[in-house]
């Protein structure tokens, strides 16, 4: 059973709720957070399903009336990973390739193609058979998570702020170190696509971004086939528009293959723990050399989801701060 969880506040009280249509929810009793509500579950041996049907109430809010905040957080954000990983869906590697060879003034076959024909012949292994690793990258701890309708603020240094609309799963690491899926969210995986374009090997420089994060998580498994609509609104009107595809149709590697190779790591299995990984795109704006600038808002929607993703660009007025001798 598919639940559509929503992390709310008002008045300076935060709640969860469960979404009822897109414009109300019903509110759970006494409890404050998403993460709250699983490590319940997790510590009385029961589904998150059990557990939001035992706090479930009749009261209905009006989503108009609340804040919607980002579908998950840690009372501490450094213990929350923001991760992903690229090149996992069909078509996701022409415009990839064409930039990197662009850049190595080379025809031959880049590192980034070869990643990509690995993953259609080997990321998708039988059940219970790890499969060909993908590229991975990691992006930030909590604090670089906003929230549905934040800014998205790219730092000075930043040769690029671009849009990549995507899904994310969302996991917490059980007391005994095993990962356990609280469900799945819209995501905007926020890179600089000018400064890996310059050098595959800036690719980690240009994913250390923030993230916006769709306010509703989606229990259950993911649909095999998600179509969505990634958007750029400037002024008020449509700069660039394209459909996207991704679920595991779309897909060269399977979800389960994507998290085997993250969590294989013990590092990222440590108890308490929040994860959110990135699962990958092939529509971008920028490989339509669209360049979004400040005040322009990224609107994402998606056919699995009911509420939208819109996010302002931002320019951060805070630049690098130069280490000091003690």
């Amino acid at each position: 059973m598919s639940l559509r969880l929503v992390q709310v506040e008002a008045a300076g009280a935060r709640g969860v709720a469960v979404l009822a249509d897109r414009h109300s929810a019903y509110r759970l009793a006494d409890v404050a957070s998403v993460y709250a509500l699983a490590s319940e579950a997790i510590a009385s041996g029961l589904t998150l399903a059990e557990v939001v049907g035992r706090r479930r109430t009749a009261e209905r809010i009006a989503l108009a009336d609340v804040r919607l905040l980002a579908p998950i957080d840690h009372p501490d954000p450094a213990h929350v990973y923001l991760t992903g990983t690229g090149l996992t869906h069909l078509g996701s590697a022409e415009s990839r390739d064409k930039m990197h060879a662009l850049a190595a003034g080379e025809a031959g076959q880049t590192d980034s193609m070869r990643i990509f024909r690995e993953g259609l012949a080997g990321g998708k292994p039988r059940a219970g058979h790890p499969g060909v690793q993908p590229e991975w990258f990691y992006k930030g701890d909590g604090a670089s998570i906003a929230a549905n309708g934040a800014p998205l603020e790219s730092p000075p240094f930043a040769l690029d702020a671009g849009e990549e609309p995507e899904i994310a799963g969302i996991y917490l690491i059980d007391p005994a170190g095993v990962p356990r899926r609280l469900g799945f969210c819209l995501a905007n995986e926020f890179s600089d696509h000018v400064t890996e374009r310059h050098n595959y090997l800036w690719l980690a420089h240009s994913k250390l971004r923030p993230a916006a994060l769709g306010s509703e998580l989606l229990t259950g498994e993911l649909p095999a086939d998600v179509r969505g609509t990634s958007r750029i609104l400037r002024g008020g009107r449509v700069l660039w528009e394209k459909p996207f595809l991704t679920g595991e149709t779309n897909m060269s590697h399977s979800i389960a293959n994507l998290e085997h190779h993250h969590f294989k790591y013990a590092n990222f299995r440590r108890p308490g723990d929040i994860h959110v990984h990135f699962f990958g795109t092939a529509t971008l704006s920028f490989s339509d050399q669209v360049r979004p600038e400040p005040g322009d808002v990224f609107d994402i929607q998606a056919d699995a989801f009911l509420l939208p993703l819109r996010n302002p660009l931002a320019r951060s007025a805070i630049s690098g701060i130069e280490p000091r001798p003690l």
